[in-house]
Order: structure tokens, then sequence, then C-alpha cells
């Protein structure tokens, strides 16, 4: 990396650190005040909002954040970081029902309005989720993408914000915790969540066998098991929360035995 790029990716780093720093202080404010007028926002909210934010922070500087612009397996440690855990935590913090809450009514019906429209629906169906998330990891490593991330701030910048959003969006769709324009069911859900783990596998394994340009084999095998048994690991937990909603959703309510006479 030449040296006019690392002034730009630190300028990139200060933004971005800004950026998080004021979303980790407006949520909190947001649940405090909504807190005076609705019924209070839950603590382990905020925390799991202030979490999945710091995640998002470490990827983009600090330790963490060198080791991924001079190795692959940091690489793929920030990969997992973005676009798999942080949006995890920040979807348990609901931050779509916080901010409707926020919003005075006029504005919160706009964006029910956008939330509900045809585009916003076909985006958030785990189809289209799907696609983004593990289609745009596929054009990233088995292409030159990856390489030319690392010879463009623009690039660099919108690939991570591809990877942060796709992963959120997918985590989503399939499981619904904040507001969501519709309710597909479990089943299909279930169906695209297990093709995803299949898509996700294989592609760790191409990327073992067959590193990215410009990766050595050592790195992209380490690489390769960080994303196999990483992702993994996270997926694993959205299939526990699945499985635990449509236990939820289908078992019998057990019912009050009737009086006897």
């Amino acid at each position: 990396m030449d040296h006019n790029l690392q002034q730009e990716m630190a300028v990139l780093e200060a933004a971005a650190v800004i950026l998080l720093f004021l979303a980790f202080l407006l949520y909190p404010l947001a649940a405090a005040l909504t807190s005076l007028r609705y019924k209070a926002w839950p603590l382990y909210r905020i925390f799991l909002w202030c979490l999945g934010v710091f995640t998002i922070a470490i990827t983009f500087t600090g330790p963490l954040a060198d080791f991924a612009q001079a190795n692959f397996v940091g690489h793929m440690w920030t990969h997992l970081l973005l676009g798999m855990l942080a949006p995890l935590l920040l979807l348990f913090a609901m931050p779509m029902t916080l901010l409707l809450r926020s919003l005075p009514v006029p504005m919160a019906r706009n964006v029910s309005v956008v939330l509900k429209s045809r585009l916003f629906k076909l985006l958030s169906n785990p189809i289209a989720a799907f696609t983004l998330n593990i289609g745009g990891m596929y054009v990233l490593y088995l292409t030159n993408l990856f390489a030319w991330m690392h010879q463009s701030l623009i690039v660099y910048a919108l690939v991570h914000l591809h990877v942060f959003l796709a992963g959120y969006l997918f985590t989503a769709s399939i499981i619904y915790i904040d507001v969501t324009s519709h309710r597909l069911s479990y089943l299909f859900r279930s169906i695209v969540l297990v093709l995803s783990l299949a898509a996700h596998q294989i592609l760790s394994k191409m990327i073992y066998a067959d590193p990215p340009a410009d990766v050595s084999r050592t790195e992209a095998e380490m690489g390769g098991m960080v994303m196999y048994y990483g992702g993994d690991f996270v997926e694993l937990v959205i299939i526990v929360i699945l499985c635990y909603q449509w236990y939820k959703a289908t078992a019998p309510r057990k019912t009050e035995p009737a009086e006897k006479v």
C-alpha cells in the first residue's frame, strides 16, 4: 500500500470512528428520551447496540484493522465481525423500532411507508438478501475485486459497506426481531438459511484450495478455516434462534383445567 493510500485510509478510519461514535451516543439518548413517554427501553438492547457498534469500530481502526490490511487472516476476521456478528448484535437492539418510536408521528408514518414499499419488500426477501450477501462474497474472493479494494479507497469503502449492509439485511430476513414489512414461513426461511450455510462452506473450501489474487497459500488456508469455523458459529446461533422462534409459534398453548362443578 503506497503512502498516499495510507493517508486516505487514515482519513476514512477517522470518518468511520466519528460516525460510529455518534451512533454509539444517539441510540442510548433516544432510548432514554422515549422511555419517558413509553415503556422503558430494555437495558440489554442498549448493551447489544453498543457492543455491535464497538465490533464494527475494531474492523476499521486499531490492531485488528492494521492486521487485516496486511494479512488475509486478519481480513477474514474483520469480515466475520463486520458481516456476521455485528449485524446479529445490532438486529437484537431493534434500531428500527427505536427509530419509529423516537420520530414524530408524521415522520414515523413516512418511514413505515418506505418499509412497506415494493423495493424494500424485495430487498428484505430471504432469496434477495441471500443473493446480495453470499453472491457478494463470491464476487469478492473469486475475482480481482479483493486485490482492487486494496488499491482504491472508494472500492475499499464500498466493499466494507456492502459486507455490513448485506449481512444485516440477510440476518434480518431470516430471524424476525425488529420491524418487518412481511412475515414469510419458517420453512422457507430455514431452507434459505441452510443454502446459505452450504454456500458459505463451499466458498471457504474454494479459498482454501485456490487462494485469491496476491494472497499466499498459507494465509488463504488459515483464512479459509477462519471463514469455515467462525461462520459456522454465528450461523449456528441464527439457527438456534430461528428454531426457538418456530417452536414458540407452533407449540400448543397450555389451557387452564376446567373447574369441577
